[in-house]
């Protein structure tokens, strides 16, 4: 593959504070041998996105090598990652363990962007006592990026208690209609708990830029103060 089929966006950190991801999907085996190898001959760390494990192994065995690979989130990291700082910034809910590739999605999108992270998971309305027994854990974080299937009525129940900026993130996990994702999306975008907003269906590395974003914002602010992170209510 000529390098001419493909132009990094070596500029997106500096310019909106967050790093270009290369989408897998529907790239070929060469395709993406060519973007890694030209990223490590440049020493430019790289986000691959929506990388299966078939096609993964499929890769020259020194691209391979190249590749901080993990299954089940279906990334790769080429490089290094920024080091994250000591306070945890995000926090990432599932409703159930069958939401856990995109958690994981988003999880290494933070991770490389060198974002410190809480996973709870398993935290379903099914059995309501399970997102309340750490509700006030979740008041520390200032994002909370919650992650559902079905009828994704757990943003609706964070939403609803913690003042936290909530990021939804609906699943194509369910029976039935349920399926495929739509069910969940539209139960978000009509959800009675003001504020929470949505991204697309299983998109995990969105819901994490969303969250960068943020809290890119808040670091830049004169009027920033590590406090009202730890609690909001200091903020008069």
């Amino acid at each position: 593959m000529s390098i001419s089929e493909f132009r990094l966006d070596t500029d997106r950190l500096d310019r909106v504070g967050i790093e270009e991801a290369v989408f897998c999907s529907r790239k070929t085996e060469t395709q993406i041998e060519a973007v890694v190898r030209n990223s490590a001959d440049r020493g430019r760390s790289l986000l691959l996105t929506r990388l299966n494990e078939r096609k993964f192994h499929s890769l020259a065995e020194d691209v391979q090598k190249l590749v901080d690979y993990e299954s089940d989130s279906g990334t790769g990291i080429v490089g290094t990652c920024i080091v994250p700082g000591e306070s945890q910034n995000v926090a990432v809910v599932t409703a159930g363990t069958s939401d856990l590739s995109v958690a994981k999605e988003a999880q290494r999108t933070l991770l490389y962007h060198g974002i410190a992270y809480r996973p709870f998971y398993d935290a379903g309305v099914a059995g309501l006592w399970r997102i309340l027994s750490v509700e006030q854990e979740l008041r520390q974080y200032p994002v909370v990026i919650v992650i559902a299937g079905m009828d994704a009525a757990l943003a609706s129940v964070v939403g609803g208690l913690i003042p936290s900026v909530v990021i939804a993130v609906p699943t194509s996990v369910g029976y039935g209609v349920a399926e495929g994702g739509r069910s969940a999306l539209e139960s978000i975008l009509t959800s009675c708990a003001p504020g929470v907003v949505a991204v697309n269906i299983d998109n995990g590395y969105g819901a994490a830029c969303a969250a960068i974003r943020i809290l890119n914002t808040r670091r830049s602010s004169p009027e920033f103060d590590q406090a009202d992170i730890e609690d909001p209510k200091n903020k008069s």
